[in-house]
């Protein structure tokens, strides 16, 4: 209840697409409808609120303090309601539609692969879209809804980046390694310790990943607390294998990357104390039915012998 009676759908949408486009032309484009009743449904609006909900002047559209606080408020919840409702559409018809499903590097697609066929021998009316993220890729596709589920390593000390993203269960278990210059004295050794990367510059990730993630690959110091220096930043994997073989860091890999990322110029050294790399996907919290469909059919075909 607001100003003495409920919002209406058409107020509510009309709101917040106008706080995500910030143009009343955009707004009614999106709507389709006329930019002026685009107008009238805001001017009404904020008559019943009392209070501007948007700053506008001749060339620009802002949300006012008291419009910014209504929309953060507002929109986890009107997407909530969306998601239900979407639920209660698949669980009415079974699970149909388009399921995009991406993967961060090779072994993973791999795995995708094999959980997308026996996905499509239970559910023949869904379609599966398969697509390679970068780590730097995963949250935002995820928040945006280019992807629905993301095959990717799990984070050791968090269940989740941030919130309204969760991962796991485990499904793929691997040995931790630690990728070096070919010419590095690490490589002539059998194994190193977690302590060892006090005495190794490593390759830091982007600044653009949430800093749950930059934390758990690339910590800042040893589990004594020793320091570790902090090497050049690498956007991509392939990035930064190529830093390490130009002699410029190490980094913390998986003992897949050594089927998969095989290259004269790096060596994977295991770690003889670090946990083992986890792998699982990551979703929304809002789950559709396909999703969890999904991750039904990759936890049935890894529980497989």
């Amino acid at each position: 209840m607001w100003g003495g009676g409920m919002l209406e759908r058409h107020e509510l949408e009309a709101f917040l697409t106008l706080a995500e486009e910030l143009h009343f032309g955009r707004t009614a484009e999106r709507l389709h409808v006329s930019t002026s009743r685009i107008s009238q449904t805001i001017a009404k609006l904020e008559r019943r609120a009392g209070v501007p909900l948007f700053e506008r002047t001749s060339r620009r559209v802002a949300l006012s303090a008291v419009g910014r606080r209504l929309y953060e408020e507002v929109r986890p919840a009107w997407t909530r309601i969306g998601d239900a409702f979407e639920r209660a559409v698949e669980s009415g018809r079974g699970v149909t539609g388009t399921l995009n499903v991406a993967f961060t590097g090779p072994a993973a697609g791999q795995l995708l692969v094999g959980a997308t066929e026996l996905f499509r021998e239970r559910y023949p009316d869904c379609d599966v879209r398969l697509r390679e993220a970068q780590i730097a890729d995963v949250v935002p596709w995820l928040r945006d809804g280019v992807a629905d589920l993301v095959l990717a390593q799990l984070l050791a000390h968090v269940p989740a980046p941030e919130p309204g993203i969760v991962s796991g269960p485990v499904l793929v278990r691997e040995a931790r390694m630690l990728a070096v210059p070919a010419g590095h004295p690490f490589a002539r050794r059998e194994s190193v310790s977690v302590e060892d990367l006090a005495r190794a510059t490593v390759l830091r990730m982007p600044e653009t990943l949430p800093a749950s993630i930059r934390a758990d690959r690339t910590p800042r110091r040893t589990p004594s607390g020793r320091p570790i220096e902090a090497g050049p930043v690498g956007a991509t994997f392939q990035e930064i294998l190529t830093l390490i073989g130009a002699g410029q860091g190490v980094f913390p890999v998986g003992a897949q990357t050594r089927r998969y990322h095989a290259r004269p110029d790096v060596a994977y050294v295991p770690f003889e104390d670090a946990p083992p790399v986890e792998w699982g996907l990551w979703r929304t919290e809002a789950a559709t039915a396909r999703v969890r469909a999904f991750a039904q059919a990759a936890h049935d075909l890894l529980r497989e012998p």
